[in-house]
């Protein structure tokens, strides 16, 4: 048996593209056991990973260096591993597996890792173009280009979950929900405008269509002017939920409408079919990785420019993107289900 530490992004979304390398490892060695050293903040989405043998809680957010609470943390490790993968590139978070004394480190290199990474990738960005397939590259042995096609990330809810969630909150099991997600924690040029959003909720609304919002405490603010602007038209339950139960209800949805975000890349992962909305940021890096994924992106001259505010101030890729489109494509997919 082989077992393997995997130190996780920091984030949602990447944490999702971190999967297919779990499954490939999986794939290659079956007696693999995998466990998750992850914030607590995406620890569900790790624990909805069948690969996923176990997640340890790593409290050492951004920015924090705490070596003392690092060594304490690794020496509790020391002996159960036999290999680590660390997803993030910066020194710090290699120093958990490198103090465990775990024999193989592997990760990119970077930011003075010599040593602390005893194998070393060096990251190509123009053979691997995607988030996804740069964690995945790791799984090959250094130079080897990365074996192709990957599988999609695949999260599991169960039905026990999702009824559970459904009624904890009062919701009804039917008619099954459109969701939105208008949260997109890295600024207000990855979110589509809430008055498009309010606007889209009003029409769907019209044709008897239940629309949730859902997101974390940080988007309670967008939601709560969605909700002001379609009063009768949305159940607002951004900061209500947290992520385990937010992974439930998308997955109950008939569809999910999101910015760029950690749960675009969730609702992907659930199989929930998807309208996913870009603005400065772009779709060739961190796609939605799902079949049932439609992407909506202006390409403007001025975009990608993936700065969090727009550098001109008008938001035109995504104040340009009219409701009236998005509801196009919203209609489409769920003609599809019909």
């Amino acid at each position: 048996m082989t077992r393997i530490l995997v130190v996780t992004p920091n984030w949602i979304g990447d944490c999702v593209a971190a999967q297919p390398l779990l499954m490939r490892l999986a794939e290659r060695r079956p007696d693999v056991v995998i466990d998750a050293l992850a914030p607590g903040w995406v620890a569900p989405v790790m624990e909805a990973m069948p690969q996923v043998r176990k997640v340890i809680a790593n409290p050492f957010g951004h920015g924090r260096f705490d070596p003392a609470g690092r060594w304490t943390l690794a020496r509790s490790l020391a002996g159960q591993y036999d290999e680590a993968y660390v997803l993030p590139n910066s020194w710090k978070s290699a120093l958990i597996p490198f103090f465990a004394g775990i024999p193989l480190r592997v990760g990119f290199s970077g930011e003075a890792r010599v040593g602390v990474i005893n194998r070393r990738h060096r990251l190509d960005e123009k053979a691997t173009p995607l988030q996804v397939e740069r964690y995945a590259q790791l799984a090959e042995p250094v130079g080897t280009p990365l074996a192709r096609p990957l599988p999609n990330p695949r999260l599991n809810r169960s039905p026990q979950q999702i009824a559970a969630t459904l009624a904890q909150f009062g919701l009804a099991e039917s008619p099954r929900p459109v969701v939105f997600c208008p949260g997109a924690e890295y600024g207000p040029a990855k979110r589509w405008p809430e008055r498009h959003y309010a606007e889209l909720a009003r029409e769907l609304a019209a044709r008897g269509q239940p629309v949730w919002l859902l997101g974390s405490k940080k988007d309670q603010p967008v939601a709560a002017e969605i909700a002001r602007l379609a009063p009768d038209a949305v159940r607002d339950l951004c900061g209500v939920t947290n992520l385990a139960q937010a992974l439930d209800l998308i997955a109950h949805a008939r569809l999910a409408v999101t910015n760029d975000s950690g749960l675009m890349h969730v609702a992907a992962a659930l199989d929930t079919p998807l309208v996913a909305l870009f603005g400065s940021s772009s779709p060739n890096y961190t796609p939605p990785l799902s079949e049932r994924a439609q992407v909506m992106w202006l390409q403007l001259e001025c975009s990608p420019c993936f700065q969090r505010e727009c550098p001109l101030g008008h938001f035109n890729c995504l104040n340009q993107m009219t409701p009236a489109s998005v509801l196009a494509r919203v209609q489409s997919q769920l003609e599809i289900q019909s």
